[in-house]
């Protein structure tokens, strides 16, 4: 299967390196919007200038969007749908409706299949989300996110003046957490389930107490939230909290039979690196993209079309023996 990777910040060079991971998967280009010969890449793809992507039409199988969901996704998908088979990781959750219509559209007239929102919420998490719904109709559903980099969030605390660099964390509440658990099915607010902490380098005489009072009353990011700050240094930063991991949970709690039976069902994921983890997930369906395209199906899909056994490159005689 051959790929080709549009956009190369933190996803596309995960991509570059789970490709590595799947003998059946060949990267053949990288399609960037800076000057190809500026861009140095981990493999030995071709690296393309992105107004050049048409000429690569017969030569890629699918082609990974690697781009963010603000403003490149709701744009490229359906633009490269009408060429390749495409698959992106768009996580807008309220606009994923309406980035589904225009992305099918796109893939129905062009004959090709498009995957929309891989990766792990959305992706894996909506995933057990059904699943857990389907087996216990009568329940409540629970999503906790961290230990883990909110990247959005750390942009919006480095926009703030005075800021030099930041990084910020959100955390589930361990009492919250518990309480969903021991299936005590609590209504839980936006501030009883997650709290945030801050990491901020600021500049050289720059308002420390101006600075906090801007994050933590700071609307739809951490006005909602018990949000601690703390002011390290630059050096403090780079060495504790260079990293990008993420991760979470997904319960739902429920009862069956006359109510009388408690069940939980649950699921979690502990993240070293949130982009290169979102990576293996997009090439994995990708190989599903490419096995339904040979299908002769097309449109656009969702993780929830797609059958699991899709995702893997062992034949369907090797799944049932070896992990039914």
């Amino acid at each position: 299967m051959r790929i080709g990777i549009v956009g190369y910040g933190n996803l596309g060079r995960g991509v570059e390196f789970a490709v590595k991971q799947n003998p059946d998967v060949d990267l053949v280009a990288v399609f960037t919007r800076r000057s190809p010969e500026t861009l140095k890449i981990n493999s030995d793809a071709k690296v393309v200038s992105v107004n050049d992507i048409e000429n690569w039409k017969d030569k890629i199988d699918v082609l990974i969007l690697c781009g963010g969901s603000a403003t490149d996704l709701p744009v490229q998908t359906p633009k490269y749908a009408k060429m390749f088979n495409v698959i992106d990781s768009f996580d807008t959750h309220a606009k994923i409706p309406e980035h589904f219509e225009n992305v099918d559209k796109a893939a129905k007239e062009s004959g090709k299949v498009a995957i929309i929102s891989v990766g792990w919420d959305p992706g894996l998490f909506s995933l057990n989300r059904m699943y857990a719904n389907a087996i216990l109709p009568e329940g409540n559903d629970y999503t906790f996110w961290g230990k883990g980099v909110s990247q959005g969030h750390s942009d919006a605390i480095r926009r703030i003046e005075g800021v030099k660099d930041a990084k910020q964390y959100t955390i589930p509440v361990e009492k919250a957490l518990q309480s969903v658990k021991n299936c005590e099915n609590p209504t839980l607010s936006t501030r009883e389930k997650h709290t945030r902490e801050c990491f901020v380098v600021a500049e050289e005489g720059a308002d420390k107490a101006r600075i906090e009072k801007e994050i933590v009353t700071m609307p739809n990011y951490f006005a909602d939230y018990d949000t601690t700050v703390h002011f390290i240094t630059e050096e403090e930063l780079k060495k504790n909290h260079s990293g990008i991991p993420h991760g979470g949970f997904v319960i739902r709690t429920g009862k069956t039979g006359n109510g009388t039976n408690d069940h939980v069902i649950e699921y979690s994921l502990k993240l070293d690196s949130n982009p290169e983890f979102t990576s293996s997930v997009l090439v994995a369906y990708a190989r599903a993209a490419f096995k339904l395209y040979n299908e002769g199906q097309k449109g656009c899909k969702t993780v929830f079309d797609i059958a699991p056994a899709y995702l893997s490159p062992k034949s369907g005689e090797e799944l049932r023996k070896t992990m039914l």
